[in-house]
């Protein structure tokens, strides 16, 4: 497992959870906004990487460094088999952390419904993490 060299990001997984949440939230508000498409994509990546990277710090202790959706999945599915449901969605959101904030030769053209299908997935991800975190009784809370 990589180990991050960014000494001073938070190693509690309830930190990463709560930014994922953050992520999340400006993703749903920005999928109102017709012309911001790219910014709500980016942001579902976001609240996916966190989740992902939190699952691991509450497995492992470590923070593990690096953006790619895929390569995280494949590290949470070594301690939980059911993150494998979302192997091939990763494989596809890998493109929005750089394409959906920089201009690229490759259009990523976004429609709504694709952008909603982003953010459904990053949501089950992120619901997923915090069943296997705080238990199915902590997710009844909310």
């Amino acid at each position: 497992m990589r180990s991050t060299r960014h000494s001073k990001d938070s190693r509690k997984y309830f930190d990463w959870l709560e930014i994922a949440a953050g992520d999340l939230l400006a993703a749903r508000l920005l999928i109102e906004q017709e012309q911001c498409a790219e910014a709500a994509a980016f942001h579902c990546q976001q609240g996916m990487e966190k989740a992902f990277k939190a699952y691991l710090i509450d497995r492992t202790g470590a923070l593990v460094d690096g953006h790619n959706l895929t390569w995280l999945c494949r590290q949470a599915m070594k301690h939980s088999r059911g993150f494998s449901r979302w192997l091939d969605a990763t494989a596809k959101m890998n493109r929005l952390y750089i394409e959906t904030r920089y201009p690229s030769d490759i259009d990523l053209r976004l429609s709504d419904e694709r952008v909603r299908e982003i953010y459904q997935t990053a949501r089950e991800v992120y619901d997923y993490v915090c069943t296997e975190v705080y238990g199915e009784e902590a997710m009844e809370d909310e």
